[in-house]
C-alpha cells in the first residue's frame, strides 16, 4: 500500500488544535441541550407552562438538529467545510442571548429551534473536517473523544445551573440559557482561519488549493508525490445525495441512522429531563435531583474512557454490540423495580451511563469512516437528522408519559428501544479498525466488499 501524507502523518499540535476547535461544537451541544433540563421547573413556574409545552421546549432544539443536519450536511459537501465552520456559532450566541428575554413559551420554543439548526450544522461540518485531517492510527481515538466533550458540556451545564439556582433564585433560568453565548463567542474567535479540508478540495478538482493547504500544514512534506497520492484517493466519482440510499451505502446509511437513533432516544430523554426522572423515583428535592443528574453525567463521560481503548485494540464492532447488550440491563431493572431504594436507582442510571460509552464514541466514527469525502458530511447529517427526530419525539413524550403512565413503564420502553439497538448492531455493524479513510469508505466494489462485516460469534476480538 502506498503511503499517504495525511493518513500516515505524525499526530501534531495542528491535529490537537483541530480537535479542540471541533470539540467546541460538541461542548456547546451538550451544554445547550442539558441546561434546559436543569431549569425547566423554573421556566414552567415563570411562564405557566403545561407538561406538553415543557416537552416542546426540550424537543424543539432536537427538531432543529434534524433540519440542520439534513440541510447543512449536504451543503457542506457542496461548498466546503471551512466556510461554514464559524458562521453558525454566531447564530447560537445571538439566540442564547435572546432566550434571556422571552416572555412566553412560544418565543423560547422558536429560539431553541434555531439553536438546534445551528447545532445540527456543526455535527456535519465539524466531524467531516476533523476526520479528513486525522492520521489513521489516531482517527478512532480522537473522533471518539469528540463525544466526551458533549458530556463535558452537559456536566458543566448541570454545575452552572445548580450554581445559578442557588444564587439567582427564580430568575436563574434566564441567566442559565443566556450563559451559552460565552463559549459560543470564544469558539467564534478561535475558529477564524481554520484551513479547508484538502481531501474535499481534491474531490472538487481544486488541486492547487489543496497543495497550498497541505504546504501550510505539513511544510516540505507536501511534495507533488504526496498531492498525487491524495488525488488518487479522493478523485471525484460524481456521488450525490441519492448515493447514500443506493447499493452498499444504503446498508451503511440504515445502520448509522438506526444505531444512532436507538441509542440517542433513551440517552437524550435522561439528559434533558434527568432531574424530573430522578424526582419520579423519589428524589423530590430539586437540589438532590440536580446533583444526582450531574453524577450520572460524569459517568456518561467516564464510560467513554475504556471504550476509547477498546476501539483500537478490539475494534468497532464488538464494542458497539456488547455495549448495547449491557445497556439493556440497568434500564430493565429500573422498569421492573421503580420502587427500588434511591441507591439502587442511582447505581442503575450510573451503570447505563457507563455502558453507553461505546455507542457514544462511535456516533462520529462510523459515519465518517463508512462514506467517502463527496458524501461524508451528507451521511453525518442524515445520521444526525434521523437520531434527533427520534430523540425529539421521545423527549416530547417523556413528561407526558411520566404523568400518564408512571416511571416504571417508561423505563421498560427505553429498555425495549435499546434491545432493538442491539439487534441492529448485531446484524449490520461493520469493522473499520486500522483502515485508511479512503479504504474504509469503500469507494469501489472491491473496497466495499472488504468493508462488509464478518459474522459475529460473540467473541470480543471478532473482527
Amino acid at each position: 500500500m502506498s503511503t499517504s501524507l495525511i493518513d500516515d502523518a505524525r499526530f501534531s499540535p495542528f491535529h490537537k488544535k483541530m480537535f479542540v476547535l471541533t470539540a467546541g461544537g460538541q461542548f456547546l451541544d451538550g451544554y445547550l441541550l442539558s441546561i434546559v433540563g436543569v431549569v425547566v421547573l423554573g421556566i414552567s413556574q415563570d411562564l405557566g407552562m403545561s407538561a406538553s409545552a415543557a416537552g416542546l421546549i426540550g424537543a424543539s432544539a432536537l427538531i432543529g438538529l434534524f433540519l440542520g443536519g439534513l440541510v447543512f450536511g449536504r451543503l457542506t459537501d457542496r461548498i466546503g467545510r471551512q466556510l461554514l465552520f464559524t458562521l453558525h456559532f454566531i447564530v447560537i450566541a445571538a439566540a442564547s442571548i435572546g432566550s434571556m428575554f422571552v416572555t412566553d413559551p412560544v418565543q423560547l420554543i422558536a429560539l431553541r429551534f434555531v439553536i438546534g439548526i445551528a447545532l445540527g450544522a456543526d455535527y456535519a461540518i465539524g466531524s467531516a473536517l476533523l476526520s479528513e485531517w486525522l492520521p489513521t492510527a489516531q482517527r478512532g481515538r480522537v473522533m471518539g473523544m469528540l463525544i466526551m466533550m458533549w458530556f463535558v458540556g452537559a456536566t458543566t451545564a448541570y454545575l452552572v445551573g445548580y450554581g445559578l439556582i442557588n444564587l439567582a433564585g427564580s430568575g436563574a433560568w434566564r441567566w442559565a440559557l443566556g450563559s451559552a453565548a460565552i463559549p459560543a463567542v470564544v469558539f467564534i474567535i478561535a475558529r477564524i482561519g481554520t484551513p479547508e479540508s484538502p481531501r474535499w478540495l481534491v474531490s472538487r478538482g481544486r488541486l492547487e488549493q489543496a497543495r497550498a493547504v497541505l504546504t501550510r500544514v505539513y511544510g516540505e512534506q507536501a511534495t507533488p508525490e504526496a498531492v498525487e497520492s491524495l488525488r488518487a484517493d479522493e478523485s471525484a466519482h460524481g456521488l450525490g445525495f441519492a448515493e447514500v440510499f443506493r447499493g452498499v451505502y444504503l446498508k451503511r446509511t440504515v445502520f448509522v441512522g438506526l444505531f444512532w437513533l436507538l441509542q440517542i432516544v433513551p440517552l437524550f430523554a435522561i439528559y434533558t429531563f434527568g432531574p424530573t426522572i430522578l424526582g419520579a423515583f423519589g428524589m423530590a428535592d430539586s437540589n438532590t435531583s440536580v446533583i444526582g443528574s450531574a453524577l450520572i453525567s460524569v459517568l456518561f463521560l467516564v464510560g467513554c474512557l475504556p471504550a476509547l481503548r477498546i476501539i483500537d485494540t478490539r475494534g468497532r464492532r464488538p464494542l458497539i454490540v456488547w455495549s448495547f447488550a449491557l445497556m439493556v440491563v440497568p434500564l430493565a431493572i429500573l422498569g421492573l423495580a421503580p420502587g427500588a431504594p434511591i441507591a439502587v436507582v442511582l447505581a442503575c442510571f450510573c451503570a447505563y451511563a457507563f455502558f453507553s460509552g461505546g455507542p457514544s464514541i462511535l456516533e462520529f466514527i462510523y459515519p465518517t469512516e463508512l462514506f467517502p469525502t463527496e458524501i461524508r458530511a451528507t451521511a453525518v447529517g442524515i445520521g444526525t437528522a434521523v437520531s434527533r427526530i427520534g430523540a425529539a419525539i421521545g423527549t416530547y413524550l417523556l413528561p407526558i408519559g411520566l404523568e400518564s403512565m408512571g416511571v416504571g413503564p417508561i423505563m421498560l420502553i427505553m429498555a425495549g428501544v435499546t434491545v432493538l439497538g442491539f439487534m441492529v448492531c448485531f446484524a449490520l455493524a461493520p469493522e473499520t479498525r486500522g483502515r485508511r479513510l479512503a479504504d474504509a469508505s469503500g469507494r469501489t466494489p472491491a473496497q466495499a466488499a472488504a468493508s462488509h462485516p464478518a459474522p459475529f460469534t460473540g467473541h470480543p476480538t471478532q473482527p
